[in-house]
């Protein structure tokens, strides 16, 4: 099979699929137009974030057997489209599930503990203990909207924490030792930290607006390690200042380019952002780690080799 690399990833890809026969082809700086007019000439692609493979796109790619994301989100590709053809669609959320679970925990504890803040008043000669007294996440109940590999990732962790970690998801059943599944309505009325661990769709678009903030019965900390898009920002923001939400843990901004590699827009919501000493902004790293990175590249050179090995 005739495979094309759109996007740099962990050289074990390349390395144990050459030794399988697979045939591959690196191409990192092609438009999409130009790779558009070739696709056709592959069985398989396997791809990050940097082109959409949008109706047009699979429509071209004629001889397509497979698509294979390095990472968990697919927003990116026309799924009732490739799921028309009969294209394969396989991702990794397996590999990068521990880092964002590690990263969720760490920027909580940042934040309640006002850990960056302390420590940078210190070095600049402010010594402030009552002001940068912390609020522990022992007893805190913690709300994850969201099941699948990341939520129960984090989830596993904050139950070590003394958490009562509940869920909502789509999916029915899942409850297991660590969380307890609920209806949103529930998870409003009980979460004081809340999580975001689903993907980008026209239904969990601007899911977090100001009417779901309004209607959280307690004050909260907020966490999206999910996608930016996920959120109103304007909406968060003023619920920041009101006190609503008393921080913000944020891996991911509605600004992001689609191929997340940098941001796309500045305005005085994303100001507030970067200035408030109530949010902690990542650059979309949370899945980001040495080992996540092998991992991620491990989950798709087996899942290919499985089916078209």
């Amino acid at each position: 099979m005739k495979i094309l690399l759109l996007d740099k990833n962990h050289p074990l890809i390349t390395e144990q699929l050459l030794a399988k026969n697979f045939i591959l082809e690196e191409d990192f700086t092609s438009t999409y137009d130009e790779v558009c007019d070739k696709i056709n000439n592959y069985d398989g692609i396997i791809i990050r974030s940097r082109i959409p493979l949008d109706k047009n796109f699979l429509e071209q790619a004629q001889n397509l057997k497979f698509i294979a994301r390095v990472g968990a989100g697919m927003e990116n590709i026309d799924i009732p489209v490739a799921e028309k053809l009969g294209i394969q669609l396989i991702n990794s959320p397996e590999g990068n599930r521990d880092s964002v679970a590690e990263h969720v925990v760490g920027m909580l504890l940042v934040l309640m503990n006002r850990l960056f803040i302390a420590s940078q008043e210190v070095k600049n000669g402010i010594w402030k203990r009552e002001e940068n007294r912390g609020d522990e996440l022992l007893g805190k109940t913690v709300g994850l909207i969201g099941y699948g590999n990341m939520g129960k990732a984090t989830a596993k962790r904050l139950s070590g924490f003394g958490c009562k970690v509940i869920f909502h998801d789509i999916l029915p059943s899942l409850s297991d030792e660590c969380a307890t599944q609920v209806t949103l309505d529930e998870l409003k009325k009980s979460a004081e930290v809340l999580s975001l661990h689903i993907p980008l769709t026209s239904e969990t678009h601007y899911l977090i607006d100001g009417e779901f903030i309004s209607e959280m019965k307690n004050d909260f900390y907020f966490v999206n390690t999910a996608r930016g898009k996920n959120v109103e920002t304007k909406s968060l923001v003023e619920a920041l200042k009101s006190g609503k939400v008393k921080g913000a843990c944020l891996d991911v901004l509605e600004y992001e380019k689609s191929s997340f590699e940098h941001l796309e827009t500045e305005n005085e919501d994303l100001k507030y952002l970067l200035e408030s000493e109530k949010a902690m902004v990542t650059p979309h790293i949370a899945g980001w780690t040495h080992q996540s990175k092998e991992k991620l590249a491990q989950f798709i050179v087996d899942k290919i080799v499985a089916s078209h090995g």
